[in-house]
């Protein structure tokens, strides 16, 4: 399904993110985890794509799988780095002949050894997420749907958005006016970063709609599993706001388990809030488990994503 179709019905979606697995076990244990939460029908679900593509391969493999064994509409993350025009093109012609709908593209991360091997800058091709969008648009008029795109308008597109701040780019007006390019580029849909404080996402939702973004803005939101996790979580956001309140619940955990029933709670009560606040949709970084995602869905008394509006 096209992703703009979520949203004609003013649905608030739910949908979840996966990374690829690096080895057999992990493989298997993360499909196990797919097929679980496969019964609470996201609307869609996402996997992510390593620095400098680094997992590019593993992503394809992932996505087609979840395409082909599973009910999930799966949306791969694709990246700048490293790749040029004739690169990305190969990619998305692979994906349309899959039958995949749609695309989250992304500026991506900075690889730490260069996947060129030739020390150049990674983003010489595509120079932000906004030329990305941009290519992805050319490519759906142009040759999409003689690749076999299954829809007629081609991929649809995700961008992301911070809620907190881009980590490299302090002008929070220039990061709204990049975040709009993205949109102006062809974007369809913008699925925030984690954050741990509401209130950062209604402050950057209204910050939207001020430069006149108009596209639905997904919510992510991330259930803290264990206290290294938090510092794990910090580095890979790039300065995620841990809340006081949320700090002094965790410190008072004696256990892994209470702080996993800490993250569980947090997170069910940042959804709920999202909820009353008719937020467009929820995105819940799964950590490749299913748990505390099953744990949200029966305190919130959602029994599938398809009830949701």
């Amino acid at each position: 399904m096209h992703i703009r179709d979520h949203f004609d019905n003013h649905r608030t979606t739910f949908s979840f993110e996966f990374f690829p697995p690096k080895s057999d076990t992990a493989a298997a244990e993360l499909f196990a985890n797919i097929t679980e939460l496969e019964a609470l029908k996201p609307s869609f679900v996402s996997v992510t794509y390593g620095a400098g593509g680094g997992t590019r391969e593993l992503t394809h493999d992932l996505v087609v799988k979840i395409k082909t064994k599973t009910s999930l509409d799966p949306i791969p993350h694709l990246t700048c780095v490293g790749h040029d025009q004739e690169q990305i093109t190969a990619i998305l012609r692979r994906y349309a002949v899959a039958g995949i709908g749609n695309i989250m593209a992304l500026r991506g991360d900075s690889p730490k050894v260069s996947s060129g091997g030739d020390g150049g800058d990674p983003w010489r091709h595509f120079g932000y997420a906004a030329d990305l969008v941009a290519f992805i648009k050319q490519f759906n008029q142009r040759e999409a749907r003689q690749c076999g795109h299954p829809d007629a308008r081609g991929f649809g597109i995700c961008v992301a958005g911070y809620p907190e701040g881009h980590p490299q780019t302090p002008n929070r007006l220039l990061e709204i006016e990049r975040l709009k390019a993205k949109v102006d580029a062809g974007a369809d849909v913008i699925v925030t970063q984690l954050f741990f404080d509401n209130r950062d996402f209604y402050d950057f939702r209204d910050r939207c709609i001020l430069a006149g973004i108009k596209v639905p803005i997904i919510a992510g939101v991330m259930p803290i599993s264990s206290a290294a996790g938090m510092k794990r979580m910090a580095d890979l956001a790039q300065g995620a706001r841990f809340p006081a309140p949320l700090i002094r619940a965790v410190n008072r955990c004696s256990d892994e388990e209470a702080v996993k029933r800490v993250g569980v709670h947090w997170a069910t009560e940042q959804c709920r809030d999202l909820l009353d606040h008719n937020v467009a949709g929820v995105h819940l970084y799964t950590l490749n488990r299913s748990t505390a995602t099953r744990e949200i869905y029966a305190t919130l008394g959602v029994k599938d994503s398809s009830g949701l509006r």
